[in-house]
């Protein structure tokens, strides 16, 4: 009998449920409406049906959606249409709209009114919890302008800001009596901005200092984005009420958090599900207590002058992504190579060196130039001595000379020509390697910029991730799912994460800086670099499905080894470098061994005169003449016999310079075989890379989300969630690092080969891998045919 009864009871709970069950009608009042706002209104539907679920059967009749454009008569009419429809519930948005809907004494049908209340401008006593009145709520948003100016006063110390509203509704607010005393407070003057359109706005920017958007809701995308680069342009601060979309936009900053739409209307939607499940609408809560969040867009603070305090990082969010919008120059990775090659200050040390060689070997050719000198002298004699000297040496003379020599053979001479014949090509060769080494030095710095911004914006995606799970434990916390210590590991991650970006931030600058030096920039010169793909850009014509498919098969990825090191050993410049210095030293052996004892021949001349001969013995004596002018021509053979033994020590150090030589080339071939092999692995590693990081990347973002879904369900606990943030985040950074790595790994080898592709015309290219492939079907074991590949 008791089952029966409990049976007969569930059925008439039944019964009675599915007699409650109803179909709502709701219409709409709005003050404005653009496709931006049709989006925001089909959200909202959405979740309202989403909310209500089988609770009750919601439709929003098209004809009863009811838009003034800021005329209250109309907003007046639309009313009493609404109150005579068949509409069950009314929603309402809007100041015009909120003039009309809180001033009725009695509201004839359920009505719920937003968007026009805040902590700073209302018409109704938000002191309540509750409206207190029959058939009416409203939502009173944590918003507040005082809030917004104190935080834009900090970031920008304005002086006088333009604060626009929209123009259908100025005559409805109070604006003196709003921000009067905030701007007084603040210590700042202000001007209302009224508008109609974006283009009003623009109009009035002039004696301005900074811009608040307290209106600007209905703004359609392209209008923020026109009005966001024209006070970018105009070096002007912005900030907006509206929320992080206006911000994503080009607006510098916003005081609300990225889901606040989401809350509001999910607020909404379950103050209709409760009056739909019997709660009148007098007893509903007010309030949406929204957790501020200040925002800035990176990229505009940065264009407008306004730097970045690090006290802020750990309770703000940016967004906007890490490129330098203040560039002078905007690089891509043709052009650093081009600037570097110009005008590197140490490439130009090296190509000064190969200058001072090729000095080197014009002194060493003047020794087969002639010598000429000449000589003048005047000379007084003691008379006494003067007058015995028979004319020989008279008191007063003067006389002077011309010696030529011309050296006609010198063996010496001759191996000094050819020994600074081949330190010049061996200069030009380091010079060669030196240009190699700076070129991957710029690709370096390049690919190092692009990694760290990846980074840094990474790190900033983390640290958004570590505040929204931050959120999670502490509405876990509240609700009893989990204790503190989950909220004060997050907060301790916050600060690790803050960190962490600071660092990156850093690093990026770093790296500015390091790529200015080697462009030979003013190191605070303003730059920016261009992104770089695979096969597309300055790559276009890198093939990488060949590359491909030649290391993934070990069968082709032996012999392109064999051909690479046999390629990179001829084309190596310190080879050649090493190469020219041998020869240079075999030269100086035989110098000092058996050519040092071919004569050097010379041929010499000297023609003299005696200007002026006066004074005591300046007679010739009797009988005699003075010869004033004469000359002598001679020729020297000279052989050098023995010279302290210095031939000897010249010929051992000289032995032994050959000999380290020797070793070097040996250990250069060595560590270009090495070179070769282990890029070739690690091209391997990176090919891997690229198809894993993409399968790695998005399974770890699918984690992610089933975990914090779990912990906000108390399923998992938090160091889950840690572990699968960081799998997040390591797998985002392996993908997003993949291309540069693999690319940077690419040119490292084509460094050690000493031919880089994309700097050479295609028809060279084409000729590598025809040879490449003559290469390897020389075993016939092998046949590939390049068009094939």
């Amino acid at each position: 009998m008791i089952k029966l009864t409990v049976l007969l009871v569930a059925l008439l709970g039944m019964s009675l449920s599915t007699l409650a069950k109803t179909t709502y009608d709701i219409g709409f009042m709005v003050d404005n409406r653009s496709s931006d706002t049709d989006v925001l209104l089909n959200r909202l539907q959405q979740e309202i049906t989403a909310v209500v679920g089988e609770d009750a059967d919601i439709h929003f009749p098209v004809e009863r959606m009811y838009v003034n454009n800021y005329q209250l008569a109309s907003a007046k009419m639309q009313y009493q249409q609404l109150l005579a429809s068949e509409v069950d519930i009314i929603i309402a948005f809007g100041v015009i709209t909120n003039e009309v809907i809180s001033k009725q004494l009695v509201h004839h049908k359920p009505t719920i009114l937003f968007g026009a209340i805040n902590q700073d401008y209302n018409d109704l006593d938000i002191t309540q919890k509750t409206s207190g009145i029959k058939n009416f709520t409203y939502l009173i948003e944590s918003e507040s302008f005082k809030e917004d100016l104190s935080k834009l006063k900090q970031l920008t110390d304005f002086n006088n800001i333009g604060i626009v509203i929209d123009a259908g509704i100025v005559q409805f607010l109070h604006l003196k009596d709003t921000f009067d005393p905030v701007l007084r407070e603040l210590g700042s003057d202000y001007q209302i901005i009224p508008y109609k359109s974006v283009v009003d706005i623009i109009a009035q920017l002039d004696g301005i200092d900074a811009l608040y958007l307290a209106g600007g809701f209905f703004l359609k995308k392209e209008d923020v984005q026109l009005l966001a680069n024209e006070l970018i342009n105009r070096k002007i601060p912005s900030f907006t009420i509206n929320g992080v979309k206006q911000v994503k936009q080009g607006i510098m900053a916003s005081h609300q958090a990225a889901g606040d739409i989401d809350q509001f209307f999910r607020r909404i939607a379950l103050t209709v599900d409760d009056y739909v499940m019997g709660t009148p609408l007098a007893e509903m809560p007010v309030f949406i207590d929204y957790t501020s969040q200040l925002t800035i867009n990176y990229n505009t603070a940065e264009a407008v002058g306004i730097p970045i305090k690090y006290s802020l990082l750990a309770d703000t969010d940016f967004v906007g992504e890490f490129y330098n919008i203040l560039s002078e120059s905007n690089y891509n990775l043709i052009q650093v190579i081009e600037q570097v090659l110009d005008k590197n200050l140490a490439l130009e040390a090296a190509r000064i060196n190969v200058d001072l060689v090729k000095q080197n070997l014009k002194s060493s050719k003047n020794n087969y130039k002639p010598n000429i000198t000449t000589s003048l002298n005047g000379t007084y004699v003691d008379p006494d001595l003067a007058a015995i000297s028979n004319g020989s040496n008279p008191e007063y003379s003067s006389a002077g000379n011309l010696t030529i020599s011309q050296t006609l053979y010198s063996n010496a001479a001759n191996a000094n020509i050819a020994i600074q014949k081949s330190l010049l090509r061996a200069e030009q060769e380091q010079f060669n390697s030196e240009e190699l080494d700076s070129i991957f030095s710029a690709i370096n710095a390049y690919f190092n910029v692009l990694i760290l911004k990846t980074n840094a914006q990474i790190q900033l995606l983390n640290l958004r991730l570590t505040k929204d799970n931050l959120k999670l434990a502490q509405q876990s916390f509240e609700i009893g799912q989990s204790g503190k210590s989950d909220t004060l590991r997050f907060q301790s991650a916050k600060a690790q994460n803050t960190q962490a970006m600071v660092e990156a931030s850093n690093q990026l600058e770093q790296a500015y800086i390091q790529l200015n030096q080697l462009l030979n920039n003013p190191i605070d010169f303003e730059i920016d670099i261009k992104d770089v793909t695979l096969d597309q850009g300055v790559f276009e014509n890198y093939n990488y499905n060949l590359l491909t498919e030649l290391l993934d098969d070990p069968a082709l990825r032996n012999p392109f080894i064999e051909f690479v090191i046999m390629k990179a050993k001829q084309n190596a410049p310190e080879l050649k470098a090493l190469t020219h210095n041998l020869a240079a030293a075999e030269q100086e052996i035989d110098l000092n061994g058996k050519h040092r004892f071919l004569p050097t021949i010379a041929l010499q001349g000297q023609y003299n005169k005696t200007f002026e001969r006066s004074g005591v013995g300046s007679s010739p004596p009797p009988g005699g003449v003075f010869l004033d002018d004469n000359y002598s021509v001679g020729l020297s053979v000279s052989i050098p016999l023995f010279s302290r033994n210095q031939f000897n020590t010249d010929l051992q150090a000289a032995i032994l310079r050959r000999d380290q030589l020797d070793v070097n080339k040996i250990n250069t071939e060595q560590n270009i075989d090495v070179n070769i092999r282990t890029g070739v692995l690690r091209l391997v590693n990176e090919m891997s890379n690229i198809q894993l990081s993409k399968v790695s990347e998005q399974t770890a973002k699918e984690s992610l989300d089933l975990t914090m879904a779990s912990y906000t369900n108390g399923a998992v606990n938090i160091v889950q969630l840690i572990d699968a943030q960081n799998n997040y985040i390591n797998a985002q950074l392996a993908k997003a690092n993949a291309i540069y790595n693999f690319l940077l790994n690419a040119l490292q080898l084509e460094r050690s080969l000493g031919y880089y592709f994309f700097l050479n015309n295609q028809a060279d290219n084409d000729a590598f891998k025809a040879e490449f492939f003559q290469f390897l079907n020389r075993d016939k074991t092998i046949t590939v045919e390049p068009g094939k590949s």
